[in-house]
């Protein structure tokens, strides 16, 4: 009875490079956890909580959140509640120009270099808020991708919003206008649905 051995007769070097080619690239498993990390970012989560660089702030009903004309220097996330926004122009006369519910940012203007509110937000129920302070939101949209998107997300339906509001109070009778605002305020809080 004879004994078989098996002699691989490959240089070296192929047997080096098929070693290589079975592993998936990269093959740096630092890189790999590093992006799996990434991957696991649960933006909910993250606005859910509080830490360095973002507070949470619980308002009673119908109590001011930053005036006009204060300083512009956090972005703010209504956790529960919700908010209104209106501008008062020298005589005194006040436009609201946003109802907003949680789920939603507004104080966004600081990012783009607004150095003071040009709005005064106000709570129309008990609130709770989450506020970042502008070196902290920076941060995340530079190194969140997840909540990057959501915040995109959020500046574009926003502008999307303000373009039919002006369509609307530029073409609409008052009655439409109206029946337009009521539909908007029992929809605040719910899921964005789209307008028929």
């Amino acid at each position: 009875m004879g004994i078989s051995i098996a002699v691989d007769q490959r240089p070296a070097g192929v047997n080096a490079m098929q070693a290589a080619a079975s592993r998936p690239w990269p093959s740096n498993t630092r890189f790999k956890t590093k992006f799996a990390e990434k991957q696991a970012f649960d933006v909910q989560a993250f606005l859910d909580s509080a830490s360095l660089g973002r507070k949470v702030h619980k308002f009673r009903a119908k109590e001011t959140v930053f005036a006009q004309g204060d300083p512009a220097k956090n972005v703010l996330y209504i956790q529960e509640g919700g908010v209104k926004l209106a501008v008062v122009n020298e005589a005194g006369k006040e436009a609201v120009t946003a109802i907003l519910g949680p789920g939603n940012f507004f104080g966004e203007g600081c990012l783009a270099g607004q150095p003071q509110r040009v709005s005064t937000a106000a709570t129309i129920t008990p609130s709770t808020i989450l506020v970042f302070e502008k070196p902290e939101m920076i941060r995340l949209l530079h190194e969140e991708q997840v909540f990057s998107d959501q915040f995109i997300k959020h500046v574009l339906s926003s502008k999307v919003r303000i373009e039919e509001d002006l369509v609307d109070q530029l073409i609409n009778l008052a009655e439409k206008r109206l029946a337009r605002t009521l539909l908007l305020l029992a929809r605040c809080g719910k899921q964005d649905k789209q307008e028929k």
